[in-house]
């Protein structure tokens, strides 16, 4: 009986230390590892099972055991929300904190690149303005904007692969801030400013109806908007402006715009003389040819597009700037009162 005994109280004894030994190997193995203010990064990959991201934690110092991260998801029932991505986490958090941070998504945030492209400006000039920040080299970013290769965008399909554009991608960058990943190349850049241009485009309202109903293509609709660009600085005018071009092409008129002869220029002149106008033989010459140019001069603003898809009622066929400085102009029907007004423009002049 008594050896009986023994025999109990010693198979007590044991499964007390194994219990109290496991109890001890499951609490210190769950406790957090040794405190640091360096954080370590570490990438969860998109899919990875929460066997691969506890082997990860611990491979990276994170967590003491993989194993008994394992079972804790098990317990709390979580693991199935954990978000892909880089995270910076700091040795000595607890494991609910890993957790916590995993299931939020609390990412390193990626370094970013940011710029603006101004209203009405040019494929050149954007090309130039990001070359000298140093986010693109100038002549990669004008070959992809002249060819348009490798760019995917249902906008395509309305711009004609023809010899005759300067940039098949002309007017199709939108004139934005943009932020991108600071390792961004020219072709993300440009397929991300092509990309908004379409997503501009269907937020006018009844869109698709008013670009139906113009009876124009999305590439002459485009090339009207950045005329309009190009020679508006007064928001009202707009629509008028449009208004005119219209006019002027249903009459067989030439648009005899200034805009189309500066975008033919290396270098814009300041004051165009009456020699420049007639000088550089090219489609996109307004005063030499009739119609619309080949495609559109510049990356017209939202207002500017919707002017060409809504343009003014008017029987006006002319118009000049005010030389008063307020950027707005005098209309006209007839070349007679064009004249006049030329003469009043002059006669208002700083």
């Amino acid at each position: 009986m008594k050896t009986a005994l023994k025999w109990f109280l010693a198979f007590l004894l044991i499964i007390i230390l194994a219990v109290g030994a496991g109890g001890a190997y499951i609490y210190f193995g769950i406790q957090p590892v040794k405190a640091s203010e360096e954080a370590v990064r570490i990438t969860i990959e998109p899919g990875m099972r929460t066997n691969s991201i506890a082997n990860a934690l611990e491979q990276h110092g994170l967590i003491k055991n993989a194993f008994l991260f394992k079972s804790y998801l098990k317990l709390k029932s979580e693991g199935s929300h954990f978000q892909a991505g880089t995270y910076d986490i700091h040795p000595g958090v607890d494991y609910d904190e890993i957790i916590a941070k995993l299931n939020s998504g609390d990412v390193v945030k990626a370094e970013m690149l940011r710029f603006t492209i101004p209203e009405g400006y040019t494929v050149k000039q954007m090309a130039e303005a990001l070359s000298e920040q140093g986010l693109v080299k100038e002549d990669t970013f004008l070959q992809i904007a002249k060819s348009a290769a490798g760019i995917d965008s249902p906008l395509l399909a309305d711009v004609p692969d023809s010899a005759e554009l300067k940039f098949r991608l002309e007017g199709y960058l939108f004139p934005e801030t943009y932020e991108l990943k600071k390792d961004s190349t020219e072709l993300d850049i440009i397929s991300r400013m092509i990309a908004e241009t379409e997503s501009r485009l269907h937020k006018i309202p009844d869109y698709e109806q008013k670009l139906k109903k113009s009876g124009l293509s999305l590439n002459e609709i485009m090339t009207v908007a950045s005329l309009v660009e190009r020679e508006v600085v007064v928001d009202s005018e707009r629509s008028a402006v449009a208004g005119v071009i219209y006019n002027r092409l249903d009459k067989g008129m030439k648009l005899e715009i200034d805009a189309t002869v500066q975008f033919l220029l290396d270098k814009p002149k300041e004051r165009l003389m009456n020699s420049d106008l007639r000088k550089v033989d090219s489609p996109y010459n307004t005063y030499l040819y009739e119609g619309l140019p080949p495609g559109p001069i510049a990356a017209p603003s939202l207002k500017s597009i919707e002017a060409a898809l809504a343009p003014e009622t008017s029987e006006y066929l002319f118009y000049v700037t005010k030389k008063d400085g307020s950027g707005e102009h005098l209309f006209a029907k007839t070349y007679k009162e064009h004249l006049k007004n030329i003469e009043k423009s002059k006669a208002t002049a700083k």
